[in-house]
């Protein structure tokens, strides 16, 4: 738990006083018993009713003082849990957005969200239970000894045999659970995994008729955290029975002995009462003890996989940036020699040798085989992932000079994958620049060929688009997201085949506001069809992750074969088509 204090310094006030109320309801439960004694030994046995009265009163106003203190330290031990556990939330979201998507690729979506939530809750219960019983248990704990050691020390000596096998048996216990609680939320991680995919690709799972396989792998998965779940657990349940026996055999030892004390004539009746409930408080302190060291072995599993994710060491940074007030404000785009592999150093590279220049204002063309390294070089610009060898510059600049916030403000990026977000339209589109206006939001949703499928919408750009634009085509979503990326105006723009659900008549109107709207923008695009870059002032041609020929449509058609062999294969796909 180190380094979790500045999570408890804007709440110490909670921390303490939550705390500080329990003992003092501690002090209360301590003394009920003692003034029971009394009325029993004084004011019974001597029928002195007005005795009884006064006793009974004084017990009145402890136990409202108790439950005063109960309240107020549930309250307070509440609000430090809840807000301490918020924060750490916040900060570990944070800091997930700072991951690189190599970092990402490190544990799976379900284990993120279950990390921030499961994982966190585990935290927070802990954290309120440490707070209402860390201190209340051993309090109870050390004043009905006390207690029980003034009454009678003899009988008290019956407790202390109890104690050590007690705390030896939640020793045990505590050891054996804690490695089973790490993989029982390992476990949850996967059924989670397995829940957000299938529910992101219903459609695919419905129109593939996978509904019973993916019944089965949820089935799996969901038996598999039930039976590491029940080991965890068995663990937690032989507490209590252990926990229960050691109580009424510990009490039936008391009742005994101290029955014979009463025989004799050394001990009274009211003692005897007293001694008995400061047993059970003794036995009931140990036991919340022993909850306590549960689920603290439970939460530290959580820590621990909380941890994993807040010591990451993030890969991609701008700490060492050297111009971090740098900005894009020309556009132009060169790569020097560059190499770029996604894993270690013996895995095999994606590109190799790329080397090219944009100039500002010019559209760039990229055409290759699924598999070719496209994506990867474009993703390489705004520096999602940095290079392995070589050097990706903006306006003369290496990347890895810009803050990253600055470099990515200037570039615009339709991925290849669109995603709209929860919210309306006009909310999904002020992601590109959040302070334009209507008349800037509807010009560039008109640039996109968006304005006219949303205007025809009962709400127009108010209309919901559920998670993730369900309620919109493929195309409309395309249309949408480029309309997003234009928005922002950004000095690079790259669209990643973000115009193949689209007709090639609307294709070409959205090609055609790249010259008039984007004229000074740089634009790569990344196209399956010939005809989205054949008006490009050049033409790259990836293959293996390799350049194999460069320039535009006409220089391309005299010398590129594989350009050749693309462009008379996609010509001739038409012809057949139109006949």
């Amino acid at each position: 738990m180190r380094g979790y204090g500045k999570y408890v310094k804007p709440y110490f006030r909670a921390f303490l006083i939550g705390p500080c109320l329990m003992i003092a309801e501690v002090v209360g439960e301590i003394l009920l018993p003692k003034m029971m004694s009394l009325i029993i030994n004084n004011g019974v046995a001597n029928q002195d009713q007005g005795y009884i009265v006064q006793m009974g009163l004084m017990m009145a106003a402890v136990a409202f003082f108790m439950a005063v203190s109960g309240i107020g330290g549930a309250y307070f031990s509440a609000k430090a849990s809840i807000c301490f556990t918020s924060d750490l939330r916040r900060d570990l979201f944070e800091r997930v957005q700072q991951f690189s998507f190599r970092n990402i690729d490190e544990f799976s979506t379900g284990s993120l969200v279950t990390r921030l939530t499961n994982d966190i809750q585990q935290v927070q219960m802990v954290m309120m239970m440490i707070l209402r019983l860390a201190l209340r248990a051993p309090g109870m704990l050390i004043g009905a000894l006390i207690m029980a050691f003034i009454m009678n020390y003899r009988l008290a000596m019956i407790i202390l045999v109890v104690i050590p096998v007690l705390g030896a048996l939640i020793a045990a216990i505590m050891l054996t659970a804690y490695p089973r609680f790490g993989i029982m939320q390992t476990k949850l991680d996967k059924l989670n995994s397995g829940i957000q995919e299938a529910l992101v690709n219903v459609r695919v799972i419905k129109s593939f008729v996978r509904e019973d396989f993916e019944k089965e792998r949820f089935r799996m998965a969901n038996e598999d955290l039930q039976e590491n779940s029940l080991r965890a657990l068995r663990i937690v349940i032989l507490t209590m029975p252990v926990m229960m026996l050691a109580m009424n055999v510990t009490t039936l030892a008391v009742v005994w002995y101290g029955g014979n004390l009463i025989i004799g004539g050394s001990m009274q009746v009211g003692d005897l009462t007293a001694f008995t409930t400061y047993i059970v408080q003794i036995l009931m302190s140990l036991m919340m003890l022993s909850m306590v060291f549960l689920q603290s072995a439970r939460a530290m599993a959580s820590v621990k996989r909380i941890n994993q994710v807040m010591e990451t060491k993030i890969d991609l940074t701008d700490e060492n940036a050297k111009q971090k007030e740098q900005k894009v404000t020309k556009g132009k785009v060169e790569f020097r020699d560059v190499s770029f592999r996604y894993g270690k150093e013996n895995s095999e590279k994606v590109l190799e040798h790329i080397s090219f220049t944009a100039e500002p204002g010019q559209m760039i063309g990229i055409i290759g085989a699924t598999g070719s390294g496209k994506t990867s070089l474009v993703q390489l610009i705004p520096r999602l992932y940095d290079v392995t060898s070589g050097q990706v510059l903006v306006d003369g600049v290496d990347v890895r000079e810009y803050s990253l916030e600055n470099l990515r403000d200037g570039v615009g990026m339709v991925l290849q994958k669109n995603v709209l977000f929860s919210g309306t339209i006009e909310e999904n589109l002020r992601w590109g620049n959040e302070k334009a206006s209507m008349e800037e939001l509807r010009e560039f949703a008109v640039a996109a060929q968006a304005d006219g499928f949303v205007s025809s919408f009962a709400d127009g750009y108010d209309t919901d688009m559920g998670q993730g634009g369900v309620n919109v085509s493929g195309g409309q979503k395309q249309r949408l997201c480029i309309a997003r990326a234009l928005l922002k105006k950004p000095k690079i723009l790259i669209l990643d085949d973000s115009t193949s659900a689209v007709d090639t008549a609307t294709e070409a109107k959205i090609r055609e506001c790249f010259q008039t709207a984007l004229e000074e923008t740089t634009k790569i695009i990344i196209a399956q069809r010939i005809g989205s870059v054949e008006e490009a002032d050049q033409i790259l041609v990836l293959d293996e992750g390799k350049i194999i020929g460069m320039g535009s449509h006409t220089e391309l058609l005299a010398s590129c074969e594989a350009y050749q062999e693309i462009y008379y294969s996609q010509r001739e796909k038409e012809r057949e088509v139109i006949a």
